[in-house]
């Protein structure tokens, strides 16, 4: 059997109980890392964690609420306590978004949750992870899960507001920590089946049509692109981008119809 591409890495993922920040964390079990698992939904969490130690791998769950100004740091403390210093960081928490929030009706205490979990807590949690990797001269990697959304409006304020937010910081946080020889970069997902968006029916039926591909992505779609970004064997040489793993839906006119 091959080396793994993680052996020896300690990671923190995120919106991990479910959808992508799941499928990351999954993959990045079966590469050799050890994994900080982490979500709002604790009861989600736990199982996804508990179902990797059952098959052999090194990985712990720790609830979060991201949306609360004092938790990313108390994340952080605690995953370090579980495991040591991370050498990856994979953000991919984001609330649920509805096609209800539009311009006009999205209430102050949504925008506000968004940006918090997405923006906020995301550049919290990278500036203090990379501290951390420069104190210890650990050369570190960092991904954001951001969205098409953030250079295409879709009529979701908050949730296109706080992607192209995300993009900038990344972008940021690169030029800061690359003298350093710590990497981040994004992924910017299409429409991915448990990733959070709404659409059934005909909705499905054209989102599937939109793309290239004639597919919806799944979570592993993103967890293989996530994978060769925060590993150097890859990309070592790859930081401040964002690559869209979408099955060629952003080669159509898929925000308005027809």
């Amino acid at each position: 059997m091959g080396t793994k591409l993680l052996e020896g890495d300690i990671a923190l993922v995120t919106g991990a109980a479910s959808g992508i920040g799941r499928g990351i964390a999954k993959q990045l079990a079966k590469e050799g890392a050890r994994v900080v698992l982490s979500d709002s939904n604790a009861n989600d969490g736990r199982q996804v964690s508990e179902a990797l130690r059952s098959e052999g791998h090194d990985a712990t769950f720790i609830p979060a609420d991201l949306s609360q100004k004092q938790d990313p740091e108390k994340l952080l403390r605690n995953a370090s306590e579980k495991f040591g210093t991370l050498s990856i960081l994979a953000h991919s928490a984001s609330p649920p978004r509805h096609e209800a929030d539009r311009v006009l009706a999205v209430e102050e205490d949504v925008w506000d949750e968004m940006l918090a979990v997405n923006l906020r807590a995301g550049f919290i949690l990278a500036r203090e992870a990379g501290r951390e990797m420069i104190a210890q001269d650990i050369k570190g990697r960092m991904l954001i899960i951001t969205s098409l959304h953030a250079g295409t409006p879709r009529n979701l304020p908050h949730y296109s507001a706080a992607k192209a937010g995300q993009t900038m910081v990344m972008k940021e946080l690169a030029k800061a920590f690359g003298p350093h020889g710590i990497r981040i970069n994004a992924i910017a997902p299409g429409a991915i089946a448990g990733g959070g968006f709404d659409a059934t029916g005909a909705g499905l039926e054209r989102l599937t049509q939109c793309t290239s591909l004639r597919r919806l992505g799944t979570p592993e779609d993103i967890a293989g692109m996530a994978i060769a970004l925060l590993c150097d064997r890859f990309s070592a040489y790859v930081t401040g981008t964002t690559v869209a793993v979408d099955g060629g839906i952003a080669l159509h006119n898929w925000i308005e119809p027809d």
